[in-house]
Parts: C-alpha cells; sequence; structure tokens
C-alpha cells in the first residue's frame, strides 16, 4: 500500500474537523455518539488494532522526522499545523500524532473463562489516572475482564486512556448499567466475589483465588456502597502499619490482582 500523501494542511482551530476533535476530548456525550475516542502519542497509536482506527492526525513539524513518516506507511492522515495540533492535544508536550479510534463492545459472556475468570469490579471510581492504572495493571496480572458500573468515571476520557498505556485495546470491559444485576449473573455464574472492605477480617491473602474471581473495588473517598457490598462473598481487607486506614484505590487492587496470580502460577 502507497504512503498517503496529504497536500493541505489545517491551519484554522475554526475548522469542523478540529471542532470536532476538540469537542471530543472534552465531552463524553460527544465521544458515545459518535462511537469514536482519542488516542495520542506513537505508542497509542502503533498499539492500535487496525480495524479499530477511524482517523489519523498529525502535526507539521511530526512529518519532518524520518521514522515519523515510516511509522504512518500505509495510513491516511491529516496534517495540523503545530500550533492547531498543540490546541487540540490533551497533552501537555504533544508528540504530534493522535487517532480517533472506534469504541470496542464486548459482551459479559466474554469476560468469563470459567475457572480462569478473574475480574476487576469498580463502583465509582471517579480519578481517570486510577481507572488507567487499573486497565495497566491487571493486563499485567492477567485478569479476563473488567466491569465499571456507570458512576466510574468515563473510560474514554484522555486521561484514562493514556494512563492505560495501550491496555485499552487488550482488556476486555462492560460497563453495568445496573450493576447490582450484574453482580447476581457473576454469582450465578459460579464467580465468587470479594469485596476490599475496611470491615473484612480476613487478610486479602487468606482465600483460595484458584477458581472464578472478581474484586469489587470502591470510590476513592468512600469505598463501596452497603447495597454493593453486600452482595460480596466475603469482606477482605489489606493489613496496615502505622496510622494509614486504606491505599490508593488502584495500589489495592494491584495488591488483589496479583495475589491471584501468585496463586495461580
Amino acid at each position: 500500500m502507497q504512503e498517503s500523501v496529504t497536500l493541505i494542511m489545517i491551519t484554522s482551530s475554526s475548522n469542523s474537523q478540529v471542532k470536532n476533535l476538540i469537542q471530543l476530548c472534552k465531552k463524553a456525550k460527544a465521544r458515545k455518539e459518535q462511537g469514536l475516542f482519542v488516542v495520542e502519542g506513537k505508542k497509542m497509536f502503533s498499539e492500535a488494532p487496525q480495524e479499530w482506527l477511524h482517523q489519523v492526525y498529525v502535526s507539521e513539524s511530526f512529518l519532518k522526522e524520518p521514522e515519523n513518516k515510516a511509522l504512518l506507511l500505509g495510513a491516511e492522515y491529516e496534517v495540523l499545523s503545530d500550533s492547531v495540533f498543540k490546541a487540540v492535544s490533551d497533552t501537555q508536550t504533544p508528540q504530534g500524532i493522535l487517532a480517533l479510534v472506534r469504541m470496542p463492545g464486548y459482551t459479559l459472556s466474554q469476560l468469563l473463562k470459567k475457572e480462569r475468570t478473574h475480574l476487576l469490579i469498580t463502583e465509582g471510581i471517579q480519578d481517570p489516572g486510577n481507572l488507567g492504572t487499573m486497565f495497566r495493571t491487571g493486563e499485567g496480572a492477567g485478569i479476563t475482564g473488567m466491569i465499571l458500573n456507570k458512576t466510574t468515571v468515563d473510560v474514554f476520557n484522555p486521561k484514562t486512556i493514556r494512563s492505560t498505556m495501550g491496555s485499552i485495546y487488550r482488556v476486555p470491559f462492560v460497563v453495568s448499567e445496573d450493576l447490582s444485576g450484574t453482580l447476581a449473573e457473576l454469582k450465578a455464574s459460579g464467580v465468587q466475589l470479594y469485596a476490599a472492605h475496611l470491615k473484612g477480617s480476613l487478610s486479602y491473602d487468606e482465600p483460595d483465588y484458584r477458581k472464578s474471581t472478581g474484586f469489587l473495588i470502591g470510590n476513592e473517598g468512600n469505598g463501596l456502597s452497603d447495597e454493593i457490598a453486600g452482595l460480596a462473598d466475603t469482606y477482605i481487607r489489606i493489613p496496615m502499619e502505622g496510622k494509614v486506614e486504606s491505599l490508593n484505590a488502584a495500589i489495592a487492587a494491584t495488591l488483589l490482582m496479583y495475589e491471584v496470580k501468585r496463586q495461580r502460577r
């Protein structure tokens, strides 16, 4: 396939494509309506599945580097002036390439892998960096998927996407409109649910996680709601020294997920 040669550079931030890019960066509603999200940087572009790519944009200075041109071989792209690219970028120091990517769609059954099932389930996580880190460490720990409730921060928020470091492409996930109902489905499928909870009497490394397992992680400030925590089979806790009461949500999730990996090794 020949490299696309683009002769027209977009130099105005009032251009309709540029306006749309800004909307997609800033507004979850726009992303949902169009079924698209924005990824930035060479890594996020190069790791994106080809069939997910919708449109690619590069800055004028990006094209001055031969290695960057090589990255674009076979791709169609639009060129933005450096000033326009900086205006649409969500990062302080843009790398000069961003892409519109189609949102993936998964079903709950795709996350269930019989006894290998290993799920991270979030309720009300608000920090995009925390959620993105959970995707990234979840991939490392070998989870089979994530379930997010509807009050969890938008998974397609640019800061979340950036924090996943590419794991968004490889970790299947479902956004549940009715988390209680979804948990009931999981239990019916034989998934043991564990709630990370201050009232837990069992240390997190005591249960046997070698069968279908799901961890419930709650909001950074308030933890799990009573309703959702009440649906867990077991409350577990992470022992603390000193005056520390709880860990960052992403760090707590990482400890739990890697304990499963350790037990199943």
